[in-house]
Protein backbone atom coordinates (compact mmCIF):
# COMPACT_ATOMS: atom_id res chain seq x y z
CA UNK A 1 0.00 0.00 0.00
CA UNK A 2 1.13 3.53 -0.91
CA UNK A 3 1.85 6.12 1.30
CA UNK A 4 0.79 9.82 0.42
CA UNK A 5 2.05 12.91 1.57
CA UNK A 6 0.95 16.32 0.19
CA UNK A 7 2.70 19.45 0.83
CA UNK A 8 0.57 22.57 0.63
CA UNK A 9 1.38 26.05 0.78
CA UNK A 10 -0.50 29.37 -0.26
CA UNK A 11 0.23 29.71 -3.96
CA UNK A 12 1.50 26.19 -5.05
CA UNK A 13 5.03 27.41 -6.62
CA UNK A 14 7.47 28.40 -4.16
CA UNK A 15 7.02 26.38 -0.78
CA UNK A 16 5.15 23.13 -1.74
CA UNK A 17 7.01 21.93 -5.17
CA UNK A 18 10.30 22.80 -3.63
CA UNK A 19 9.49 20.70 -0.66
CA UNK A 20 7.70 18.19 -2.48
CA UNK A 21 11.13 17.81 -4.91
CA UNK A 22 13.28 17.54 -1.93
CA UNK A 23 11.15 14.76 -0.58
CA UNK A 24 10.52 12.75 -3.50
CA UNK A 25 14.39 12.96 -3.89
CA UNK A 26 14.90 11.84 -0.43
CA UNK A 27 12.48 8.88 -0.60
CA UNK A 28 14.69 7.92 -3.93
CA UNK A 29 17.97 7.86 -2.13
CA UNK A 30 16.25 5.72 0.78
CA UNK A 31 14.75 3.31 -2.01
CA UNK A 32 10.80 4.22 -1.35
CA UNK A 33 9.90 5.50 -4.22
CA UNK A 34 7.14 2.42 -4.79
CA UNK A 35 6.28 3.18 -1.54
CA UNK A 36 6.04 6.73 -1.00
CA UNK A 37 3.72 8.99 -3.15
CA UNK A 38 4.60 12.72 -3.04
CA UNK A 39 3.30 15.59 -4.38
CA UNK A 40 2.02 19.18 -3.81
CA UNK A 41 -0.54 22.07 -3.59
CA UNK A 42 -1.73 25.37 -2.76
CA UNK A 43 -4.10 26.60 -0.09
CA UNK A 44 -5.31 29.11 -2.84
CA UNK A 45 -5.80 28.59 -6.68
CA UNK A 46 -4.13 32.27 -7.67
CA UNK A 47 -1.63 29.87 -9.63
CA UNK A 48 -3.38 26.89 -10.99
CA UNK A 49 -2.01 25.59 -13.81
CA UNK A 50 1.36 27.43 -13.71
CA UNK A 51 5.31 26.17 -13.48
CA UNK A 52 7.28 26.52 -10.38
CA UNK A 53 8.13 30.07 -9.71
CA UNK A 54 11.79 30.26 -11.79
CA UNK A 55 13.38 31.29 -8.71
CA UNK A 56 12.27 27.96 -7.45
CA UNK A 57 13.25 25.61 -10.18
CA UNK A 58 16.58 27.77 -10.55
CA UNK A 59 17.16 27.32 -6.69
CA UNK A 60 16.73 23.53 -6.78
CA UNK A 61 18.30 22.56 -10.21
CA UNK A 62 21.32 24.58 -8.56
CA UNK A 63 21.03 22.31 -5.88
CA UNK A 64 20.49 18.92 -7.66
CA UNK A 65 16.88 18.82 -7.95
CA UNK A 66 14.56 18.63 -10.45
CA UNK A 67 11.12 19.85 -10.68
CA UNK A 68 8.14 19.08 -13.20
CA UNK A 69 5.44 21.19 -11.17
CA UNK A 70 1.98 22.48 -12.32
CA UNK A 71 0.17 24.52 -9.48
CA UNK A 72 -2.98 23.24 -8.25
CA UNK A 73 -5.30 24.32 -5.22
CA UNK A 74 -5.64 21.47 -2.43
CA UNK A 75 -9.02 19.84 -2.26
CA UNK A 76 -10.88 19.06 0.93
CA UNK A 77 -12.06 15.35 -0.83
CA UNK A 78 -8.22 14.70 -1.48
CA UNK A 79 -8.24 14.16 2.33
CA UNK A 80 -9.57 10.48 2.07
CA UNK A 81 -6.79 9.44 -0.10
CA UNK A 82 -3.83 10.97 1.57
CA UNK A 83 -1.94 9.86 4.52
CA UNK A 84 0.02 13.24 5.32
CA UNK A 85 -0.67 16.80 4.82
CA UNK A 86 2.76 18.73 5.65
CA UNK A 87 1.74 22.30 6.29
CA UNK A 88 4.80 25.24 5.24
CA UNK A 89 3.85 27.56 7.87
CA UNK A 90 0.94 28.04 10.26
CA UNK A 91 -1.43 29.90 7.99
CA UNK A 92 -1.35 26.75 6.26
CA UNK A 93 -1.77 24.67 9.08
CA UNK A 94 -5.06 26.26 10.12
CA UNK A 95 -6.46 26.26 6.83
CA UNK A 96 -5.99 22.52 6.24
CA UNK A 97 -7.31 22.06 9.25
CA UNK A 98 -10.45 23.86 8.55
CA UNK A 99 -10.94 22.41 5.22
CA UNK A 100 -10.78 18.42 7.00
CA UNK A 101 -13.79 17.19 6.98
CA UNK A 102 -13.08 15.00 9.91
CA UNK A 103 -11.50 15.00 13.06
CA UNK A 104 -9.21 12.13 11.43
CA UNK A 105 -8.51 14.18 8.72
CA UNK A 106 -7.32 16.94 10.44
CA UNK A 107 -5.03 14.88 12.42
CA UNK A 108 -2.98 14.17 9.06
CA UNK A 109 -2.01 18.16 8.62
CA UNK A 110 1.32 18.72 9.91
CA UNK A 111 4.00 21.57 10.09
CA UNK A 112 7.09 20.49 7.94
CA UNK A 113 9.55 22.15 10.30
CA UNK A 114 8.12 20.15 13.33
CA UNK A 115 10.18 17.02 11.37
CA UNK A 116 13.40 19.15 12.10
CA UNK A 117 14.65 19.16 15.78
CA UNK A 118 16.96 22.12 15.31
CA UNK A 119 13.94 24.59 14.52
CA UNK A 120 13.40 25.27 18.07
CA UNK A 121 9.88 27.18 18.28
CA UNK A 122 9.78 28.82 14.93
CA UNK A 123 8.22 26.06 12.68
CA UNK A 124 7.21 28.96 10.03
CA UNK A 125 8.91 28.12 6.07
CA UNK A 126 9.05 32.12 5.26
CA UNK A 127 7.45 32.80 1.89
CA UNK A 128 9.93 33.75 -0.45
CA UNK A 129 7.86 35.16 -3.21
CA UNK A 130 8.21 39.15 -2.60
CA UNK A 131 11.66 38.47 -1.35
CA UNK A 132 15.11 38.44 -3.27
CA UNK A 133 16.63 35.12 -4.31
CA UNK A 134 18.39 34.52 -1.01
CA UNK A 135 15.11 33.64 0.62
CA UNK A 136 14.50 30.58 -1.70
CA UNK A 137 17.69 29.55 -0.95
CA UNK A 138 16.86 29.80 2.51
CA UNK A 139 13.65 27.78 1.87
CA UNK A 140 15.43 25.20 0.36
CA UNK A 141 17.72 24.68 3.61
CA UNK A 142 14.46 24.86 6.23
CA UNK A 143 13.13 22.31 3.52
CA UNK A 144 16.19 19.79 3.29
CA UNK A 145 16.89 20.25 7.34
CA UNK A 146 13.02 18.57 8.02
CA UNK A 147 13.32 15.95 5.38
CA UNK A 148 15.14 13.64 6.93
CA UNK A 149 12.93 14.05 10.06
CA UNK A 150 9.98 13.74 7.78
CA UNK A 151 11.52 10.70 5.64
CA UNK A 152 11.97 8.95 9.15
CA UNK A 153 8.54 9.45 10.46
CA UNK A 154 6.78 7.76 7.35
CA UNK A 155 8.94 4.91 7.18
CA UNK A 156 8.01 4.38 10.75
CA UNK A 157 4.31 4.25 9.57
CA UNK A 158 5.05 2.03 6.62
CA UNK A 159 6.36 -0.51 9.08
CA UNK A 160 3.28 0.02 11.32
CA UNK A 161 0.90 -0.90 8.58
CA UNK A 162 -0.47 -4.10 8.33
CA UNK A 163 1.10 -6.61 4.95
Amino acid sequence: MVYRVCFVCTGNICRSPMAESVFRARVAEAGLDGLIQTDSAGTGGWHEGDPADPRTVSVLDEHGYGTEHIARQFQPSWFGRLDLVIALDTGHLKALRRLAPTEEDARKVRLLRSYDPSAGADLEVPDPYYGGRDGFEECLEMVEAASAGLLDSVREHLEERPV
